[in-house]
């Protein structure tokens, strides 16, 4: 029942989220091509590096922050879910969840990310450390810590673990993963704007440096 409602929302999501106007701009551009090949190829590397403590509670560092800045939010979904499919031919993992690891693992950090750069955007001072630290680094942990939360939280609603289980052997690793995920994520924009700013879709010299 679970595994058909995200199935659908899957298919609702790739829906919303195809633009004709955005993928005849990355089809028109070399350098938008290598980026978005590069985080997708990136992501699903990275994702194959993974642990799992309990049979679809995997482990692993996630990028997506910095995949969202760079690529805007429509992009970073297609880049996300490329690199799962990817991904899950090089680990073992039960297809008929894909759907459930595409909503917590790819939309929900993506989304997260992303509301996090609004706010900063529209809420706070437009400045190039406020672009690093909230953006990027507070972001980045905040994708990981939501992302695990969510996935804990399908499989308590489906019954297949208890939240017992879940916070003593899942949940108790969002600590240890955050400040790593939001150092990534952090390091890999302040590389990003500081010598490819024009690559970085969500950062504008203008705005953030010239202001």
């Amino acid at each position: 029942m679970f595994e058909s409602i995200f199935f659908v929302f899957l298919a609702a999501c790739v829906y919303a989220c195809f633009d004709n106007s955005e993928f005849k701009k990355l089809l028109d551009s070399k350098s938008k091509q290598h980026l978005f090949l590069g985080f997708s190829t990136g992501l699903a590397m990275l994702w194959s590096i993974q642990t799992s403590i309990y049979a679809g509670l995997n482990v692993h560092f996630l990028w997506l922050t910095a995949c969202t800045l760079f690529l805007g939010f429509r992009l970073a979904i297609f880049a996300g879910l490329f690199a799962l499919t990817i991904s899950y031919f090089f680990v073992s993992q039960a297809w008929y969840e894909f759907a459930l690891h595409f909503v917590s693992g790819v939309f929900v950090p993506v989304s997260v990310s992303y509301l996090i750069f609004s706010y900063s955007y529209h809420h706070l001072p437009r400045h190039f450390f406020t672009y690093i630290f909230v953006a990027s680094f507070l972001a980045g942990a905040a994708s990981i810590i939501c992302k695990m939360f969510s996935l804990a939280v399908f499989y308590y609603s489906g019954g297949q673990y208890d939240w017992q289980t879940l916070t003593d052997n899942y949940l108790i690793l969002l600590l240890l993963l955050s400040f790593p995920e939001a150092l990534l994520n952090g390091m890999t924009m302040t590389i990003g704007v500081i010598y490819f700013p024009n690559t970085v879709r969500t950062f504008s010299d203008k705005q953030y440096l010239d202001s």
